[in-house]
Order: structure tokens, then C-alpha cells, then sequence
């Protein structure tokens, strides 16, 4: 990927990055374990980001 990136682009990117990460442990807690994982997560090598 070039160095240059458009404004919009960079944002989707840092969106996309922010959402890989997994749900705190507070959340399960607080939701008594009904929400355990975060069903966005992707990897860079099997998932395309289609931005």
C-alpha cells in the first residue's frame, strides 16, 4: 500500500484496526457471559478489508 493514503481512507483503515480488538472482560461480566466474544474480529493474512 502507498505511503500517501486519502483522508477517508486512513479512516476506515483506523476503524477497521480499533474494531480487532477483543471485548474487555467487564463486558462479560456485566452481560453474565452472554456476549463472550467480539464476532467482528478478523486476520490480516485470511480476511480482505474491502475499503
Amino acid at each position: 500500500m502507498s505511503r500517501n493514503k486519502p483522508v477517508a481512507k486512513k479512516f476506515r483503515l483506523a476503524k477497521a484496526l480499533k474494531a480487532n480488538s477483543p471485548i474487555p472482560i467487564w463486558i462479560v461480566l456485566k452481560t453474565r457471559g452472554r456476549v463472550r466474544y467480539n464476532p467482528f474480529r478478523r486476520n490480516w493474512r485470511r480476511n480482505d478489508l474491502k475499503v
